[in-house]
């Protein structure tokens, strides 16, 4: 997938703008916001406003609070969110956190989540580019093994082929969650 913050309004593409447009590898801790302009950008804005007419406001703004590193107020937002994306969102959050447990907990209430194929493919792109990264992706994407890399990628040095492997496939996991998201309701 080709992310294109353009793709979501002029506020949020400048919003994006201010941590590498939607394309900047995250890391795999959460160490705060990273960006005192986007969240000042964000605070008091109403997902709804934002994100009309998508198909999740909510799970759309968790996804840029979780991109910008603000763990506290993407938390806010998607603990609230009882869907599919905001079980997701939580997941993720809390696998940076990390706390692989809680993670483990937010994904099993997520289930099959339409994205997980694509993401299976874009996993399989990358591995192609860092072989040594040596993480098997089966058939159907596997959130839990993916869980158990980001884990073992965090206490790498971060130009190791597991550390890069596991933030651009953290990336692709990010964006093809929040397109979902954010994407127009048809």
């Amino acid at each position: 997938m080709t992310f294109r913050a353009s793709l979501y309004g002029e506020t949020i593409e400048q919003i994006l703008a201010l941590g590498g447009g939607g394309s900047r590898l995250m890391p795999l801790v959460c160490s705060g916001c990273s960006s005192a302009d986007a969240k000042s950008a964000l605070s008091g804005k109403r997902a709804s406003d934002l994100f009309a007419g998508s198909v999740s406001p909510e799970g759309a703004m968790s996804g840029v609070w979780l991109y910008f590193g603000c763990f506290d107020e993407c938390h806010e937002v998607c603990q609230d969110l009882a869907t599919s994306e905001g079980s997701y969102w939580h997941a993720i959050l809390h696998r940076q956190e990390p706390d692989a447990g809680n993670a483990g907990y937010w994904f099993r209430r997520v289930g099959r989540h339409t994205v997980y194929d694509e993401l299976a493919e874009s996993a399989r792109a990358i591995l192609e580019r860092e072989p040594e990264a040596e993480f098997e992706v089966p058939s159907s994407w596997d959130p839990f093994a993916f869980v158990d890399f980001c884990e073992t990628a965090r206490c790498e040095d971060v130009n190791t082929p597991v550390h890069r492997a596991a933030r651009e496939i953290q990336l692709a996991e990010w964006q093809l969650l929040f397109n979902y998201c954010a994407r127009p309701r048809i």
